[in-house]
């Protein structure tokens, strides 16, 4: 059994999990939900909200979205060749 995993898959998933996330953050200021929903993560971490959430622009989510994916690709690669380097067998 091998302790070796696969470098392009664990990056995809990594893209795919921080993709769909802000994607999901994308969603929610499409739809003016986001500004409530960050008061209240800040209000229940007892601090006093002071973001403004921004209008909704399609380019800025198409951005986040790719660069997020994009990041989480890299780090995915990373963890990946660190996990094999560590448990070459």
């Amino acid at each position: 059994m091998s302790n070796q995993i696969a470098v392009l898959k664990v990056g995809l998933a990594f893209a795919t999990v921080l993709g769909a996330f802000h994607l999901c953050w994308s969603i929610l200021v499409a739809l003016r939900w986001a500004q409530p929903v960050i008061d209240f993560v800040f209000w229940m971490h007892f601090m006093k909200p002071i973001v403004v959430i921004e209008p909704f622009e399609v380019a800025k989510a198409a951005m986040l979205v790719g660069m997020t994916a994009g990041v989480g690709f890299l780090m995915g690669s990373v963890f990946a060749r660190a996990w094999n380097a560590l448990h070459k067998a």
